[in-house]
């Protein structure tokens, strides 16, 4: 196995910390457990694989002792090495699968449904080949689940969505970018009643959606943080509205070519602002005092939008940034929004003028 220097140096210390307190080290299996997982987390996951072949003690300690293995590297049979590591590694809290070719297949899913029921990160973005077979097995399997990507997952259904989430309360991220057949308001209905953990959902490119679904993904999901809805062609300001009165911690909003979008909707959100500030009857009541507001905001080819409405916004939430280098205000394409500035601009102005200059 390879290793970087820094991680021999620790090695080294280990061993010489198990001399000095006379541990006998004279085949593999001699080995302690703890030191054993301690080498694996300093090695690349094609390492741990080989290792857990070396002998059956090690494939027994690697079984309940390896819990975050990324298989990313793999450009060839995926789904063959998939289906022979699910069986062993079966304490797996974390798995990420994203491909660069589709290789995975539904049965590569169920295996880890079978065997890895206490998988809380599983990541199968890219995965082509995928029906509804694999979410209706992890929905049995992982309910633990708490981070699901799914992006440019196309074959699998809303019914599968909607079953998935019936049974994984638990997930709290959740990106469907791209999963244009499986992203419907039936869906966003479904998640809104069955997963009011959720905190970050993409929903990216799903241009099926209409407000109906944000809307109740917004009544059903108040802790929600960061909602991309770029692309989602057909919502309007009905969908920031809901998402302005409920989701009070809402932190990143992408509505990137939603051109639906009006200044009613800007409004809405620059209101949000003004009401959740520490000491309104709605922050107290929630029990929780948050000044930050929106972060992120893309409304980039949202060509209906007025400078003024915008730039509401921008006064209500502080960390909304459109100067250099710092850009969270994304407002590309929109050529009649050059006006809108961001608190550093107005500072810096002021701070301009208040320097004495030189008299000439």
């Amino acid at each position: 196995m390879v290793m970087g220097g820094e991680a021999s140096m620790e090695l080294d210390q280990c061993f010489q910390k198990m001399k000095m307190e006379g541990i006998s080290i004279k085949e593999w299996r001699d080995i302690p457990v703890e030191l054993l997982m301690r080498i694996l987390s300093l090695v690349d996951d094609r390492n741990v694989i080989v290792a857990s072949g070396v002998c059956c003690g090690w494939r027994d300690a690697f079984s309940f002792g390896l819990t975050r293995l990324r298989l990313s590297w793999c450009n060839n049979n995926m789904n063959s090495l998939v289906l022979s590591l699910a069986p062993k590694f079966v304490k797996l809290q974390t798995l990420i699968l994203r491909q660069d070719k589709p290789q995975l297949e539904d049965n590569a899913v169920e295996a880890i449904a079978n065997h890895c029921h206490e998988l809380q990160e599983l990541d199968l973005s890219k995965s082509l080949k995928i029906t509804d077979r694999s979410l209706y097995a992890l929905a049995h399997g992982c309910p633990d689940l708490t981070k699901l990507n799914l992006s440019g997952c196309t074959s699998f259904s809303d019914t599968a969505i909607a079953y998935l989430t019936r049974l994984c309360r638990k997930l709290k991220v959740l990106n469907l970018c791209g999963c244009v057949k499986a992203v419907t308001d039936n869906a966003l209905e479904a998640i809104g009643n069955n997963c009011n953990q959720m905190q970050s959902l993409n929903l990216g490119w799903c241009e099926n959606i209409s407000d109906d679904g944000v809307m109740n993904l917004a009544y059903g999901c108040p802790d929600l943080r960061t909602l991309d809805l770029c692309g989602c062609v057909l919502i309007t300001d009905e969908s920031v509205v809901a998402l302005a009165d409920w989701c009070v911690h809402l932190r990143s909003l992408g509505l990137y070519y939603c051109r639906n979008i009006t200044d009613r909707a800007m409004y809405s959100l620059a209101q949000s602002g003004v009401k959740n500030k520490p000491g309104s009857w709605k922050s107290v009541k929630k029990g929780k005092y948050d000044e930050e507001g929106l972060r992120s905001l893309n409304i980039s080819q949202c060509t209906a939008l007025t400078p003024s409405a915008v730039q509401a916004v921008c006064d209500s939430f502080p960390a909304l940034h459109t100067c250099s280098g710092r850009h969270s205000l994304v407002m590309s394409g929109c050529l009649n929004l050059t006006t809108v500035h961001c608190a550093c601009i107005l500072q810096a102005h002021r701070a301009h003028n208040a320097v004495p200059h030189p008299a000439h």
